[in-house]
């Protein structure tokens, strides 16, 4: 009997062919033949564009951390997820960035239904119904402090408080229409009382995209600038959010977050952790979805303008590596530019 090297070795010689017989390169010769051999391909169906949602009526706020994204005011979101519905984009992710008269230590504006989430998720179902709509759940676009929950004297996160408000935070949104609720807090038992609460008040049908493994990231300072909390930030988010030198930790993250009753997780950062969305696509087979972070979009577009390499070349290339580590989809900012590139 043949040890395991040596089967394997026999293995192989069984499978392919010696060169010359055998030349990788046959099937790259071509066009039609890249295209007929292809492991994986893009199409717009596999993006969610975040969108960044500020108060007014005819207001677009240039970002100058995320070069060419905006915040627009309600009736811009509504023009926004036209182009994406005609682009072929599926769903939309919406990032409110809060007045500082609303903003609190209890995040209490997160449970008004007339707030611009609320507002937004309205005006998009109501001129855009066959859009879907991804709304974030976490304190911190509410919040004086900019971190995710309730605090406690010492500033320390509460979980189970803060798990609390999350619950009615996510009511509110599914109460507006929101098809999709993505709690990005990374409290301990969230899902479990976000899913119980939808099941409760007649919204079943609503899914649930946790934030499974997200990491306390050097990435996310532009999107801080979109929401308005980097400045108000009191520390930082290392006591919830997860430590960057951990694998195992993501798995057992994602596992709860499925006993829980999440219909899909993700994983965010995106590039820096394609690993990670490799193994838990591995490990559960279940969807995946991976967040390209403003940290990310911000170096292609510097790294575009500085001449370091094609834009639009760097752009596709970079979401073709989210479909090849196993992505069911990819939510980033520059959805609406690579889905017309796809179909040009």
């Amino acid at each position: 009997m043949l040890d395991r090297p040596r089967a394997h070795a026999y293995t192989l010689a069984m499978t392919y062919a010696p060169y010359p017989a055998l030349r990788l390169r046959r099937t790259r010769a071509t066009a039609w033949s890249r295209a007929m051999h292809a492991e994986n391909r893009l199409s717009p169906s596999d993006f969610i564009w975040p969108l960044f949602v500020t108060d007014g009526d005819g207001v677009e706020q240039p970002i100058a951390a995320l070069p060419g994204v905006s915040r627009w005011s309600v009736d811009g979101i509504v023009a926004r997820a036209r182009e994406a519905r005609d682009a072929g984009i599926p769903c939309l992710a919406l990032f409110p960035n809060t007045q500082a008269d609303r903003r609190s230590d209890d995040g209490a504006e997160a449970l008004n239904p007339d707030n611009l989430m609320c507002r937004a998720i309205r005006a998009i179902k109501d001129a855009v119904p066959d859009i879907g709509v991804l709304t974030d759940v976490a304190l911190d676009p509410y919040t004086v402090h900019g971190q995710d929950g309730l605090l406690d004297p010492t500033g320390y996160v509460i979980n189970d408080a803060t798990v609390d408000v999350l619950i009615g935070q996510s009511l509110n949104q599914a109460a507006a229409g929101a098809d999709i609720i993505a709690p990005s807090d990374m409290m301990d038992g969230r899902v479990g009382a976000i899913r119980e609460a939808l099941e409760e008040t007649g919204h079943a049908n609503v899914q649930i995209m946790a934030y499974a493994a997200k990491y306390a990231s050097a990435f996310y300072g532009p999107f801080r600038d979109a929401v308005g909390s980097r400045g108000l930030l009191k520390g930082d988010k290392k006591n919830y959010q997860m430590d960057p030198a951990n694998g195992e930790e993501a798995l057992r993250e994602v596992a709860l977050d499925l006993a829980e009753g999440a219909d899909s997780v993700m994983v965010k950062p995106g590039l820096p952790y394609l690993d990670i969305v490799a193994r838990v696509r591995d490990r559960f087979s279940v969807p995946v979805f991976a967040y390209q972070v403003s940290g990310e979009y911000a170096m292609i577009e510097h790294a575009a303008a500085a001449g370091a390499g094609d834009r639009d070349a760097l752009i596709l290339e970079t979401l073709m590596a989210f479909k090849r580590a196993g992505c069911s989809g990819v939510l980033t900012y520059h959805a609406l530019h690579a889905a017309r590139l796809l179909e040009s």
